[in-house]
């Protein structure tokens, strides 16, 4: 297997390193982190030291993420089809309804690179779906980056509002200029997870998003909704 090498142009200590664990450090929780994946240590050399340019959409493109024409067909012809989701046995999320500490929850995402096909799960106690809806995202986008395939079209289908509109509508930015604060003045619920999305977002400049509705007919989102429940059933087994 090669090596790959790992370059920070903005993080805590921007630099190269020979590993995912040691470049993941220096990112993860770093608000505009800037970094990538190469297969030597050239490349990543020489893209480390070139003049620095905007990294990933512009706000104006972030509010534009959601491509889909209406009709089913995408704007660009994707080599990454993604879909993520997340769950829990207690949604934790009604009125007066409380996770307990023994309620089972889960996430999953499932990629799918021209028949290639990568997927990842796990599970939590004492959660709520919504948490595992970023984190299913968040761990998707992960691999992808530590794959070094962030600039590949491709195209992210979730059936959570909860995830897509602070993205697709730019509520995000809003949050952020807020100190992470609602248009109501509330606490961002999930903050730190939401931070951690907007490292990654600027990394990919060929990512789209689509809703689905959940448990119908997308073959993609009911193998995420199988292996997320399938990780629930075993937890505590």
């Amino acid at each position: 297997m090669a090596n790959k090498y790992y370059a920070v142009k903005k993080g805590r200590h921007p630099g190269i390193y020979p590993t995912w664990p040691a470049c993941q450090r220096e990112v993860s929780g770093y608000s505009g982190a800037v970094y990538r994946s190469f297969t030597n240590r050239f490349e990543a050399q020489k893209w480390l030291t070139a003049a620095n340019k905007p990294a990933g959409p512009s706000k104006k493109q972030q509010l534009s993420l959601d491509l889909d024409l209406g009709t089913g067909q995408w704007v660009a012809a994707p080599t990454i089809r993604l879909y993520t989701d997340g769950g829990s046995r207690n949604h934790g999320n009604r009125r007066g309804q409380h996770v307990k500490e023994n309620d089972r929850a889960a996430w999953a995402f499932l990629i799918d690179r021209q028949g290639q096909r990568l997927t990842g799960t796990a599970g939590e106690f004492g959660t709520t779906n919504n948490r595992m809806e970023l984190l299913g995202l968040i761990n998707a986008l992960q691999l992808l980056a530590k794959r070094g395939w962030q600039d590949e079209v491709i195209n992210a289908t979730l059936d959570s509002h909860y995830v897509l509109d602070p993205i697709t509508k730019g509520w995000l930015y809003g949050w952020r200029r807020r100190g992470w604060t609602t248009s109501t003045g509330k606490p961002v619920v999930n903050q730190e997870l939401w931070q951690e999305l907007l490292t990654l977002l600027p990394q990919f400049p060929r990512l789209h998003f689509r809703w689905t509705k959940g448990h119908a007919t997308n073959q993609g989102n009911n193998i995420v909704d199988e292996l997320l429940n399938t990780t629930m059933d075993k937890m505590g087994d």
